[in-house]
């Protein structure tokens, strides 16, 4: 029997690291018998392989069948419960291993360590620590990483420097903590210590120095850890040349970015998925197609690359289409998949589409997911469901900034300004900060609404109150306020107060005008209206603005002179464009395009609509012989 039970575990783990995990479940659940060896190998397949739930779920069925768990057990199911940030399951975990006394076992302590750490509870990580009565170089390591993880550097610091002896792996926690707060000269300094220290790098610090480099855009530091790695013999290096390669995508760098591709000789998934995304983060949609199609494997990486780029470059049609082909190829989506195809269904104003897509979420159980969640809310609000925007912010169970965020701008989007100051008020109750995207959202909302009392508040809350320096969008957002308010003069002050040259002059100037427009300012409108065009004399805004501004003051002669001039000077006007969409299918239709097969029935009906709203008591009749 004994014999059995070994040979049928032995089947189960090979069958598992050749990735047949269903296969080797399947094993698993034949057996006749089952010893704890045979239970912990499953469990730690599934947590080798990343299947975080189901060694969760394995273990409860453990428990149920009265298996008695070992130091093995509790090993495999903690690092289940730190892969997945299962916090409440790895604190159960930690009671049981208590009661069982197993708190002496050094791997279940490191591995407790570990569990808080990635969890973001690095005081119980420090309290598991400081109990054991054995630490190793991993037990410092773990405890160096709760912390990093957690941003709490002064105390990892503090950690480092009393580990008995600095391992590499120690040097990278720390190097790559930094790297993903984007401290690329900390980093640095790091690295300029661990070589005074002896210490060697390898690929992984070279990976972590390389995404702290992107993470700030600094691409002076980045070709020069290029230039070490290539001098240090790291350049065959799978990790490091990968982590180039995003660095020069990142950074917008095509060009240097294909070649680190080229001369990759042992190009891995990541190889492919990170030229897939300098492709597409650059607009070269067709290139990413190719490289997609070249690619001899595709992971969820890679779809959510295609599916995302796509979407970033405005062509949502062909990003519904690859999320609906990586369904039909068995590739089950995540969180940012869905996130990616949310955003897709927000630029089309595709709302069954995206409805759609809220079914397989809701099948898939992912709606819980906060990123998700915040996808939902702001794909309703933009294709015009606000209620279904509303309903989607409440079913997030763990709401974070971004959450009330995206609601206060569905509100904005929608005009309800009483609804959006009271969900601030809602959201500063509980205790959630708010940042300067919230005023914007808020300003902007008050603003279409003509609310500048409260706009004012806002804008002196944001200073007083959270110590936010208002910014070009806050700027801008006060100026139009004030100019849709008929406070021409004010907004004018407060332009000249507090902005410069440069975009965020551009942008106030142009509320300004818009402003002027509305209140048929002629004269304070010409003028500003000559500055804009001389600070951007290819931009089309300020011919536009101040013709209409002739045409709102009868000046038809003036605006079509300005109208020639513009010619003239070959400056275009994006012609404006709507969509609807009927039945699934997105229509477009263009200013000046009048190629869509039924147009003259399509006039006909607003012909007859306009007909209506301004004259409200032929509603209901028949009105076809007018």
């Amino acid at each position: 029997m004994h014999k059995e039970l070994f040979q049928i575990t032995s089947k189960i783990v090979a069958l598992a690291k050749s990735g047949r995990i269903t296969c080797a479940r399947k094993v698993f659940d034949e057996m006749p018998q089952r010893d704890s060896v045979a239970w912990n190998a499953m469990l730690a397949s599934y947590s080798q392989l990343g299947l975080y739930q189901e060694a969760l779920s394995l273990f409860c069925r453990m428990r149920i069948c009265n298996a008695k768990p070992d130091h093995f057990t509790f090993t495999a199911t903690l690092s289940a419960c730190a892969g997945a940030s299962e916090l409440q399951h790895g604190s159960r975990i930690h009671a049981l291993v208590v009661v069982l006394g197993y708190q002496s076992y050094l791997p279940i302590n490191n591995a407790l360590i570990d569990m808080y750490g990635k969890c973001l509870i690095p005081s119980s990580s420090t309290r598991v620590f400081e109990e054991m009565n054995y630490k190793n170089e991993a037990s410092w390591c773990s405890l160096l990483f709760a912390h990093t993880k957690s941003c709490r550097f002064e105390v990892a610091r503090e950690v480092f420097s009393k580990i008995p002896r600095r391992v590499l792996i120690a040097w990278n926690i720390m190097i790559a903590g930094y790297a993903r707060c984007g401290e690329a000269e900390l980093c640095l300094a790091l690295f300029k210590e661990m070589q005074e220290d002896s210490c060697c790098p390898d690929q992984w610090t070279f990976s972590s120095l390389m995404n702290a480099c992107a993470e700030s855009s600094e691409l002076f530091y980045g070709t020069m850890i290029h230039a070490f790695i290539i001098k240090s013999g790291w350049s065959s290096a799978v990790e490091a040349m990968n982590s180039l390669l995003s660095f020069y995508a990142e950074l917008g760098c095509h060009s240097a970015a294909v070649k680190v591709f080229e001369s990759n000789v042992a190009l891995t998934q990541v190889s492919w998925n990170a030229i897939i995304d300098a492709n597409m983060k650059l607009g070269y949609t067709l290139d990413a197609y190719l490289a997609f199609q070249q690619s001899p494997e595709k992971n969820i990486v890679s779809w959510t690359s295609m599916i995302s780029g796509y979407a970033s470059n405005g062509l949502g049609e062909q990003a519904l289409i690859f999320f609906v082909d990586m369904l039909k190829s068995g590739i089950q989506p995540d969180d940012f998949t869905f996130g990616a195809v949310l955003h897709a269904c927000s630029s089309l104003a595709a709302l069954g589409h995206g409805k759609m897509v809220h079914g397989y979420m809701i099948r898939y159980g992912f709606p819980a997911y906060v990123y998700v969640g915040n996808g939902l809310v702001n794909m309703y609000a933009k294709c015009g469901d606000l209620e279904g925007s509303n309903r989607a912010f409440w079913e997030i169970p763990n709401k974070d900034l971004v959450s009330w965020n995206a609601m206060l701008f569905a509100f904005g989007l929608h005009g309800q300004a009483s609804r959006a100051l009271q969900l601030y008020e809602e959201m500063v109750a509980t205790g959630t900060k708010p940042d300067k995207v919230t005023f914007i959202g808020l300003l902007m909302t008050c603003s279409h609404s003509g609310l500048i009392e409260e706009s004012r508040k806002l804008y002196e809350t944001m200073r007083s109150v959270y110590g936010l320096s208002p910014e070009m969008d806050h700027m801008v957002c006060m100026v139009d306020m004030l100019g849709r308010g008929g406070y021409l003069a004010e907004a004018e002050e407060l332009a000249n107060k507090y902005l410069g040259t440069g975009s965020a002059d551009v942008s106030s100037r142009e509320a300004l005008l818009g402003a002027c427009s509305a209140h048929q300012d002629l004269h304070f409108g010409t003028s500003l209206g000559k500055t804009l065009k001389n600070m951007d004399p290819s931009k089309e805004m300020s011919y536009v603005l101040v013709s209409n501004l002739y045409c709102a003051s009868g000046q038809w002669k003036e605006a079509e002179m300005i109208r020639n001039a513009m010619v003239d000077e070959g400056v275009k006007k994006m012609p404006g464009c709507s969509w609807i969409e009927v039945r699934n299918e997105v229509t477009t239709f263009a200013a000046g395009n009048h190629s869509h097969p039924y147009m003259s029935e399509l006039c006909q009906t607003l012909q007859f609509l306009e007909f209506e709203m301004r004259n409200p008591c032929f509603v209901g009749f028949d009105i076809s012989g007018l």
